[in-house]
């Protein structure tokens, strides 16, 4: 795989601080059903690294010490680490806001059909992908017969009431282009999803987020091997808009890697750039851990490069989608 490092390394983007933390996302290893292009964490269904239930404990406690409401669990797939029935029953036991940031096909997957009624039961909001209302855009990207097993698995959740309006059970769902483009108009296109998946599936949700594409890790890779890195980069450069700025995730939340360690997102924990360190650190005691929450406040500090203008161009886009 190529490394991108090397190319975002020097950036003039502009300086920013954390102003407070709402939010604990976890990554909870990389092992994934799917091996998809754009996955900037490179998952697959022979990573092996995922979190301990030690560790899970650890960022429980953090939670408390640092009263953050919201832990977003993210991977390869969560629900396939073996302590995430654990974690997330723990996690609701003390109240904390749960997101589950799925790939629906998992639902479908030997071993895990108790996915769907458990994350009902617990009450779990489910952040599910699904990069187009085309099959022939989701296969292409995904693998074939992905957009047939997720169109399944949404029914599922539909029965189960996510999406619902009145249940409770908030169900979004994510889009990621499948070139090397800037997402539509996240208004627009969730317009289109809306009114698609219900006229010809039957599928309701309550939000589309619209991502852009991280040029890191696989997808960055792609980039490079198709001679489409430099263009694109340029053009998240050229779209930059400064009010994104303010909305970034960077800003309330702190992302934490399969170990324990602490970065200022999950971009930043696949580059290796740990919480406020502008530079790579793959081992020794620099790397900032779950345990020095536990005595000390939350750096302001924020570790940004090129790879950042995914956030801020045009309409911008986070893990919560559009922020214009």
């Amino acid at each position: 795989m190529h490394d991108t490092w090397p190319m975002l390394r020097v950036s003039d983007f502009p300086r920013i601080e954390r102003d407070r933390i709402d939010t604990l996302q976890l990554n909870l290893g990389y092992r994934c059903n799917l091996s998809c292009i754009h996955c900037h964490v490179a998952a697959g269904p022979r990573r092996t690294e995922r979190m301990e239930r030690d560790t899970m404990a650890l960022a429980l406690e953090v939670a408390a010490r640092h009263r953050i409401g919201t832990l977003d669990l993210t991977g390869g797939s969560p629900e396939m680490n073996p302590d995430f029935r654990w974690l997330v029953e723990t996690a609701r036991s003390a109240d904390l806001h749960v997101m589950d940031r799925l790939n629906p096909t998992i639902l479908e997957e030997p071993g895990y059909e108790w996915v769907a009624q458990f994350l009902a039961e617990h009450r779990i909001e489910a952040v599910a992908s699904l990069p187009c209302y085309s099959q022939a855009n989701v296969d292409e990207q995904r693998g074939q017969g992905v957009f047939e097993a997720s169109i399944r698995a949404l029914r599922t959740l539909n029965e189960l009431g996510y999406g619902v309006e009145g249940s409770g059970l908030v169900l979004n769902l994510v889009y990621n282009p499948n070139g090397a483009f800037l997402p539509p108009d996240q208004v627009a296109l969730e317009a289109d999803y809306r009114r698609l998946l219900a006229e010809n599936f039957g599928i309701v949700f309550n939000r589309l987020f619209a991502l852009a594409n991280m040029p890191i890790q696989r997808y960055g890779s792609w980039l490079l091997s198709k001679g489409k890195f430099q263009p694109y980069m340029d053009t998240l450069r050229e779209s930059h808009e400064d009010a994104n700025l303010a909305g970034v995730m960077c800003r309330s939340l702190i992302s934490v890697d399969y170990l324990g360690h602490l970065y200022d997102c999950d971009f930043n924990q696949m580059l290796h750039l740990p919480l406020g360190h502008a530079e790579p650190v793959l081992s020794g005691p620099d790397r900032p851990h779950l345990r020095d929450l536990l005595h000390a406040p939350v750096p302001r500090d924020i570790a940004t490069a090129g790879h950042c203008y995914g956030c801020t161009a045009g309409q911008g886009s986070s893990c919560g989608g559009a922020l214009a």
